[in-house]
């Protein structure tokens, strides 16, 4: 059960790193959002309590001394600095080594790394000298401030037990922080008749003295800050203490002497909130002003309580590995379901065919739901690439600004994982080859800052995603010298400009003049392709020299279960994903023989080239009469494929090759059908290639 939590809490912490990236990055280019500063500051304060809560001292340590510089900032005592984002980022990565070490993922955390992460935060707040440098284990800060009074009261909500809160905790973390004194409230306590045993009828009166200031007391209070009154009060300095005069209110005098109950001085404190009646009394408000104020009030609260209620309610935190498994359940019930439905057919069996389209139904249904779990918002892989792009352009010495868009898009969790690399490679290749130094984008008429654009859109089935910068472009003699150089292609060849381009994704090919560390050495565009390919997507690249390159990368939402339209050639079924169909036409013995074997077939005006199957796959037997030509688009090219019959439309659950068939050119799965058979799905881009490859 430990190891549950502490796996749940590496899992939130991940999590919150994350988003302190993004937060972070926001903050250079809006350093004084106060919103972007709290979430920095409550993103650590979250990662300090439940660190020490599950045994994660060490971070929680260092956590604290980040925390304390970001509650300094919160306070106006400091600004943000670029040097304060860079230390801070550098704060985040150690944390997340931190946390890789504690299941011995990574390769450690460097302990003296963090020792000067925190040297550096403290001599950026004025309270370290530079050579003093921290220990990479700190305890909490002892602050030198005077330590002071405060009156707290503290009310909470009425339904407090329910979220699962104990309000006894949040008064013992209150007494660690100095000298207290605690005052229960049990003056609203109804008769047993009317008590609901899990409401909170108390509230407490606190006196504490302490040296960690009014926002350290916050802190104890802020994740139930929304559920409770709160009110705190500076009584008096510890300066004030020795001196004769009044240092402290009468109530509170009468209360500590025992001259006044708890309960009395609750009465008089009761008439200080019935402010509005006695605004009324004396004639500064008007009844209906009160009622404005009052109404707003309440509506601020209900609309702030709904939020929650509702944010609450919409999200739970499950094992990725619980989800692929009801993935992979679903797909075996959509097997089922398919042989279900074929057996009815069979049988012409009027009450099973109802049954069986009630059962497709409610698979249909189910696969969708279970699906829509995995779908993320790409947008946190986008964050990524912003501190991608900061950091390249400061080793480039580059200005870079990176805008994007469709953040909210949605994708299967598990094509955004395996998209991750292949978009860091085209990035870097963008800010390296892509992008200009600043002087020379000025001597170009441009401005000194680049801009990288980041998009994802949904088309179909699919998501287009677009790596566009304004760069130098692609230089094509450069490209066209290079592949000749290289024997890709011969001196005379006539190359269109998409074709051009696609010699990029060569292996081994680059028109770099020299290596850097970031690229150059003609690795990473055949593995981009090779990446997406196996993704069932295609890549495209458009370019203007001088102008910019924009890189379009269409890849499928899932990789599980797939619309498909189920063909056969002889004996044998196959599978084409749906979403690359345009149409389907009829080629007949004629239309074959006028073709004189140029296997192209004239479709409302439009001459379509044609892949026989039945030829590619070497099928014994001959083909019907009448044949059906698939037609398909990839990248803007329709292509048909020939086979015996079209059957219609299949889900299609994915399942893998083995081994022996990874190298199969044009097949990217296999699924079983209703009747126990297997089909083969084609991998359409790839297949393409491959006839083109073998064509002389």
């Amino acid at each position: 059960m430990i190891d549950q939590h502490r796996q749940a809490f590496k899992e939130e912490a991940y999590e919150l790193l994350a988003e302190l990236e993004t937060s972070l990055l926001e903050l250079e280019e809006r350093p004084d959002d106060i919103d972007l500063i709290g979430r920095v500051f409550r993103a650590m304060h979250t990662i300090k309590g439940s660190g020490s809560m599950f045994g994660f001292d060490d971070i929680a340590a260092f956590t604290h001394e980040v925390e304390t510089i970001f509650d300094m900032v919160r306070n106006g005592k400091l600004q943000v600095t670029a040097r304060l984002v860079n230390l801070t980022l550098a704060a985040r990565d150690q944390i997340r080594a931190m946390l890789d070490a504690a299941d011995e993922v990574g390769e450690g955390a460097d302990l003296e790394e963090s020792g000067k992460i925190i040297s550096g935060l403290r001599e950026l707040a004025g309270f370290l000298p530079t050579a003093a440098a921290a220990p990479a284990v700190a305890t909490a800060a002892k602050k030198p401030e005077n330590l002071v009074t405060y009156r707290i009261r503290f009310v909470p909500s009425r339904d407090i037990f329910i979220t699962g809160t104990n309000p006894l905790t949040l008064l013992q973390e209150l007494k660690e922080l100095g000298t207290c004194s605690v005052v229960a409230q049990t003056g609203a306590f109804p008769c047993l008749e009317e008590m609901d045993p899990e409401a909170c009828y108390v509230f407490w009166d606190l006196i504490l003295t302490t040296n960690q200031g009014e926002n350290a007391i916050r802190d104890v209070f802020i994740f139930v800050e929304d559920d409770c009154e709160l009110k705190i009060e500076q009584v008096a300095e510890h300066s004030q203490f020795d001196e004769p005069q009044d240092y402290k209110k009468l109530g509170m005098i009468l209360l500590e002497r025992g001259d006044i109950t708890a309960e009395e001085m609750d009465e008089v404190l009761a008439q200080q909130r019935k402010f509005g009646e006695l605004a009324l009394s004396k004639g500064i408000l008007d009844e209906g002003k009160l009622q404005s104020a009052l109404v707003e009030q309440r509506h601020v609260k209900e609309v702030r309580q709904e939020k929650q209620a509702t944010e609450a309610a919409s999200s739970i935190r499950v094992p990725a590995e619980r989800l692929d498994l009801l993935v992979n359940l679903v797909g075996e019930m959509v097997t089922v379901q398919a042989r279900l439905s074929q057996t009815a057919a069979q049988r012409a069996d009027a009450e099973l065919l109802a049954i069986a389209e009630e059962v497709e139904r409610l698979t249909a249904e189910l696969r969708d739901s279970a699906l829509n779990i995995r779908m993320l918002p790409i947008g946190s892989t986008f964050s990524k690439f912003k501190r991608l792009v900061r950091d390249l352009s400061v080793e480039l010495g580059k200005q870079i600004d990176m805008t994007t868009e469709g953040a909210e898009t949605e994708l299967d969790k598990t094509v955004i994982e395996k998209l991750n690399d292949p978009l860091v490679h085209l990035i870097r290749n963008s800010i390296d080859h892509g992008i200009e130094l600043p002087e020379a984008r000025v001597e170009a008429g441009k401005p000194a800052n680049g801009t990288v654009h980041l998009a994802a859109v949904h088309s179909g089935d699919s998501v287009v995603i677009t790596i566009e910068d304004d760069g130098a472009g692609l230089d094509k003699e450069a490209i066209r010298s290079k592949a000749i150089e290289k024997g890709i292609i011969a001196a005379t060849a006539e190359l269109s400009e998409k074709e051009l381009f696609g010699l990029i994704f060569a292996p081994g090919f680059s028109t770099a003049k020299k290596i850097s560390s970031v690229s150059g050495r003609g690795v990473g565009m055949d593995v981009v392709k090779r990446a997406i390919e196996a993704l069932r997507g295609s890549i495209d690249i458009s370019s203007v020299r001088g102008k910019g390159t924009t890189i379009a990368v269409k890849i499928p939402l899932t990789l599980a279960i797939i619309e498909s339209l189920r063909v056969q050639i002889g004996a044998d079924s196959f599978m084409l994903p749906l979403a690359l169909v345009d149409e389907c036409v009829e080629l007949t013995r004629e239309d074959v023989a006028r073709s004189h074997g140029r296997n192209l077939a004239r479709v409302r005006a439009q001459m379509i080239p044609y892949i026989p199957l039945r030829e590619h796959f070497r099928i014994q037997g001959d083909p019907p009469e009448i044949q059906q030509i698939v037609i398909t688009q990839v990248n803007g090219v329709r292509v048909g494929f020939v086979v015996d019959q079209v059957i219609g439309e299949h889900q299609t659950v994915i399942k893998s090759l083995g081994r022996a068939y990874r190298d199969v050119d044009g097949i990217s799965g296999a699924t079983i059908l209703g009747d126990g058979s297997v089909a083969l799905i084609l991998d359409v881009p790839q297949l393409l290639q491959s006839v083109e490859e073998k064509q002389p």
